[in-house]
């Protein structure tokens, strides 16, 4: 499925759903910790009822099902949940293709709503009532996110100006660790709990660095399959010159967590 917003790379189209196998197996990848800080704020544990938005591969729940919580996950694109589901054989995990601004769940269905690697892509008007009609009376939204910097880490760097090569408007590149930017219409029925930005070390091989970057949305969900064969032999070839056989990203996390002012 297409998708096309004037916000995000220029409006170029871009699908995740070309892309859900790379995505499945080179995006999974947060660190304990980035997890562990989610859990620590009692946040998507113990019988909690979890609905997991953008969940893709369903890499969020499937990472924290060993917590106790009931998980839901969401995604507009039917190859993204396939995989999510494939994944999580063995897991009692609900899985829907739904859009985020359409979302066809009772009122007070969840303690607790978590959109991680997604919180951009809404139309946050529309979105915010049906968020506040879903959770529980004082329920918790969690926006999380992680990137690498390109500024601080050399491989990053020289990778991303690559993507930027064939992909002169992708608008993921220049990270800098930064609190996530929550727009002003959630303040209406939602008070900030807290926020959090910290660095994380993320360890890769080369190949499996090349397919994070093959799996992001300026090269393989946007890309034609032509583009894509070229910027992968253009990146190994590079890999091959300024990095190691294995090696760390820097990256950063970002945690904010949000309280329904509905009681």
């Amino acid at each position: 499925m297409d998708i096309r917003d004037i916000r995000i790379d220029g409006g170029r189209a871009f699908d995740w759903g070309r892309i859900s196998e790379d995505y499945a197996r080179y995006r999974d990848i947060y660190p304990e910790e980035f997890y562990s800080r989610i859990a620590d704020k009692g946040l998507c544990v113990n019988g909690q009822r979890v609905l997991d938005l953008g969940t893709g591969t369903g890499v969020l729940p499937r990472n924290m099902y060993h917590l106790g919580a009931r998980w839901t996950g969401t995604d507009i694109s039917q190859e993204q949940i396939a995989q999510a589901k494939a994944l999580s054989e063995g897991m009692n995990i609900d899985y829907f293709v739904m859009s985020a601004e359409e979302l066809s769940f009772p009122e007070n269905s969840f303690d607790v709503i978590t959109a991680c690697q997604c919180f951009w892509y809404f139309d946050h008007e529309r979105i915010v009532p049906e968020l506040v009609r879903i959770l529980r009376p004082g329920g918790a939204l969690v926006l999380l996110y992680m990137a690498w910097l390109p500024f601080e880490d050399k491989i990053a760097g020289e990778s991303e100006r690559l993507v930027l090569k064939y992909s002169p408007k992708w608008s993921g590149a220049g990270e800098t660790m930064h609190p996530i930017l929550v727009p002003e219409c959630y303040n209406r029925d939602f008070e900030l709990v807290c926020h959090e930005e910290y660095p994380l070390n993320v360890h890769f091989t080369r190949e499996s660095w090349n397919g994070r970057m093959k799996a992001c949305r300026g090269v393989g969900a946007s890309l034609s399959q032509d583009e894509i064969n070229s910027w992968e032999k253009d990146h190994i070839r590079l890999l091959s010159e300024i990095a190691p056989q294995e090696f760390d990203i820097l990256h950063y996390g970002a945690m904010t967590v949000l309280r329904s002012k509905n009681s």
